[in-house]
């Protein structure tokens, strides 16, 4: 069956079955937030043929990344989520089965956060565009902000990147990756449809009770460094040789390459803080596997890129490699 056969009613009808009852029916879902917090506030699109496909990604793995590039802006906020909307251009061709399964992929990765969808709205249109709103909640003295990195912070990274960019290779072009294991090419495929919000991290880091500047990774970890120092005004040096990658990958492409996907390749939805330097070895310490210190916050302007085994030269992050809509 496709949607315009089902009609607008009877398809706002079925999509309410994902959400609580007690909160969809009206004209807006009521929320309360806890005395003492703030609402936190974020937005992501994704457009069919942009931020998935067919190629790549099934209904279900469409509706999983698309509530957990959410998630992890909120992770970024040091929030916990309350709820989300779901906005949906369609075309009334789509077959409503792709939509249930949609949801059904939302639903799976909103269920361990117990983070409810609390209506949204559906238009007609000639692409499928998947438009969300995450509200969450975090103490004001708790937010996790871009504009707080001090120089002589340490910069951490809450996991392995790279690992969603070679699992997009792999989907695109399956005859490669020769070299890997059918495990390891596996967990990078479902690195990359399957991605997992560090909603974890933040209650890690909270238990730390130390000052952090951070946002996620998802558009690579070299963008995320350089909008943290543009935002806080000072700069950084990240250690070539301290930079966490899948270890499957050298099995496959050159260590130059492997660094380039952390890099610059995106979509992984990790967590780059910056936070004294102590603090940042205990939370490493805690958060275990994948987790490092990658390099430190400098009064420097400059954001660089170093190798301590003097093989490759001193060279500048820049914010043109990694992917831009425009």
């Amino acid at each position: 069956m496709q949607v315009k056969q089902l009609g607008e009613q009877a398809l706002l009808k079925r999509l309410q079955r994902y959400c609580p009852a007690t909160v969809v029916g009206d004209d807006a879902a009521l929320l309360s937030v806890a005395v003492g917090y703030q609402l936190v506030v974020t937005t992501d699109m994704l457009i069919d043929g942009i931020h998935f496909s067919d190629r790549t990604t099934s209904a279900t793995d469409a509706g999983w990344r698309a509530a957990a590039a959410n998630l992890s802006d909120l992770a970024a906020m040091g929030a916990e989520p309350l709820g989300i909307t779901v906005g949906l251009s369609l075309p009334g061709e789509l077959e409503v089965d792709w939509l249930d399964g949609m949801y059904q992929g939302m639903v799976d990765c909103l269920q361990p956060f117990n983070t409810p969808i609390l209506g949204g709205d559906i238009c007609r249109s000639s692409v499928t565009a998947i438009a969300i709103t995450a509200l969450g909640q975090v103490r004001s003295e708790q937010a996790i902000r871009r504009s707080a990195a001090q120089a002589g912070d340490a910069v951490v990274v809450t996991g392995a990147h790279g690992a969603s960019r070679a699992g997009l290779e792999l989907l695109l072009h399956p005859e490669q990756g020769q070299g890997l294991t059918e495990a390891d090419r596996a967990l990078l495929i479902r690195a990359h449809q399957r991605p997992q919000p560090r909603l974890d991290a933040v209650q890690t880091l909270r238990a730390l009770g130390s000052r952090s500047a951070g946002m996620d990774s998802s558009d690579g970890l070299a963008d995320a460094v350089l909008q943290l120092c543009r935002a806080s005004q000072v700069g950084a040096q990240l250690e070539r040789n301290l930079i966490p990658f899948p270890p499957s990958l050298t099995a496959w492409i050159s260590e130059a390459q492997a660094i380039d996907w952390a890099l610059y390749g995106g979509e992984d939805f990790e967590l780059v803080l910056c936070l004294p330097r102590d603090a940042a070895g205990r939370l490493v310490e805690q958060l275990g596997a994948g987790a490092a210190i990658v390099g430190s916050i400098t009064a420097s302007p400059d954001v660089l890129l170093r190798d301590q085994s003097g093989l490759y030269p001193e060279q500048p992050l820049s914010l043109n490699q990694g992917f831009q809509h425009f």
